[in-house]
């Protein structure tokens, strides 16, 4: 069957996205459309999980979400966030990003090369802080592990959430494929369409948690990424595209 049509589970793209290049060179229609949105926690939630924002010296931010949470709980409660507040960034451009709230000059910052684990050696370097892990609903046990592993003082707290999008009025079944990214994209799918069937449509997914969240739901994948061949996802779309379109 070739491909002709395709739902992205993404807000759209800029102008100069690989998307809209594979589009104009493939001829085949894209359309984008979150399939889940954030929602942030209020003050009131942060005291029922026992989250005093004085108590901490550092805070280690694995998102720009994170970040912004953060600093809008910390702004509601009127904390006014110390000058020597210890900040442990999962990348540089997560660090970067610190700046849209904090006077980054002179600041305590530190971050890692990409990837939770790299921040292990931070840990090691700054074991006294008493550390905030600002997080969403979901958490990835590996983190839990490294951090544990790291035998710092640290606690979570839940600030944001990622909940469905109300994309009920899709009609995705028009779709020659759809393309998710994350295991609650394939919930919303769920939700919104509780008597979904596949049939012939594609299914592309990126990474293997979204990948074992598509197949416990019934779902066949037919686009896997980032591979080694495809480390992106357009361009798994694309080598798919070419292989089935001829």
């Amino acid at each position: 069957m070739k491909i002709k049509s395709i739902l992205v589970s993404q807000p759209a793209p800029n102008e100069s996205s690989p998307y809209l290049e594979i589009a104009r060179k493939e001829k085949i229609n894209f359309d984008f459309r979150p399939f889940i949105h954030v929602e942030g926690a209020d003050a009131k939630e942060l005291r029922t999980q026992k989250i005093d924002l004085s108590q901490y010296t550092g805070v280690i931010f694995t998102s720009r979400n994170a970040i912004d949470h953060y600093f809008r709980l910390a702004e509601e409660m009127r904390f006014q966030v110390p000058d020597t507040m210890r900040y442990i960034c999962q990348s540089e451009a997560i660090a970067n990003y610190l700046q849209k709230h904090i006077v980054y000059r002179k600041r305590k910052i530190s971050f890692g090369e990409k990837n939770f684990a790299d921040l292990a050696p931070l840990f090691k370097k700054y074991p006294d802080e008493k550390y905030l892990l600002p997080s969403s609903d979901v958490l990835s046990p590996e983190t839990v592990k490294i951090l544990d592993a790291a035998k710092i003082d640290w606690t979570r707290a839940i600030m944001y959430r990622t909940v469905c999008s109300d994309i009920s009025d899709i009609a995705v079944g028009d779709y020659d494929m759809l393309v998710f990214f994350s295991p609650q994209g394939i919930r919303s799918l769920q939700q919104n369409f509780p008597e979904y069937k596949q049939g012939d449509t594609k299914v592309a997914v990126f990474g293997n948690t979204t990948k074992k969240a598509a197949e416990e739901a019934g779902l066949t994948v037919d686009v896997m990424a980032p591979t080694k061949e495809t480390p992106s996802m357009t361009m798994a779309i694309e080598k798919y595209i070419k292989s089935v379109n001829k």
